[in-house]
């Protein structure tokens, strides 16, 4: 204990830490409901949580390699392969050799792959607009402000740079 205690309402003073009210808790608890509504949604594309993303980042215009892919969809090479392999089965894409280089492996959603995508932003859409519900169009911008300050906090964690340069 701190010889000379902050006084209760000092604001310099950190929070006491409560872990019902972490903002990690928090921010999960509100990732898995989401989750779950977007698993919901995606049941009459017969998508699953890790099959819609690569579809959406082809349609958006993700540069159709299996590299790239594997990076905007935070996944490793071997499991995105086997996620390939599955969205291949039901149609929804193919993969082609590079002409130029035979180690890259392009990817590209096929006309039933486009249709099932093309869905993907009016689902996701609309559970973003419920989420938002009830929250003014300055409140909503305010809350992406906190929000992209929060991942900035969080990147400058993960990626600490030391305050002063090495000798």
């Amino acid at each position: 204990m701190s010889p000379h205690p902050s006084p209760p309402n000092d604001p310099l003073s950190p929070s006491p830490f409560e872990p019902e009210r972490s903002i990690g808790l928090q921010l999960r608890r509100i990732t898995a409901l989401l989750g779950s509504e977007v698993d919901r949604r995606m049941e009459p594309l017969g998508l699953t949580n890790a099959q819609w993303k690569p579809l959406l980042r082809l349609l958006l215009g993700t540069p159709g390699t299996t590299a790239a892919l594997a990076r905007d969809c935070h996944a490793d090479a071997g499991g995105l392969t086997r996620l390939l392999d599955r969205l291949e089965s039901k149609g929804l894409c193919r993969r082609e050799r590079s002409q130029a280089d035979r180690r890259v492996v392009h990817i590209a959603l096929t006309p039933e792959g486009h249709a099932a995508a093309a869905q993907l932003p009016i689902i996701l859409g609309g559970v973003q607009q419920q989420l938002l519900q009830g929250f003014s169009a300055q409140e909503e911008a305010q809350l992406r402000d906190y929000l992209a300050r929060l991942h900035a906090n969080a990147q400058a964690l993960a990626d600490p740079t030391p305050d002063t340069d090495p000798p």
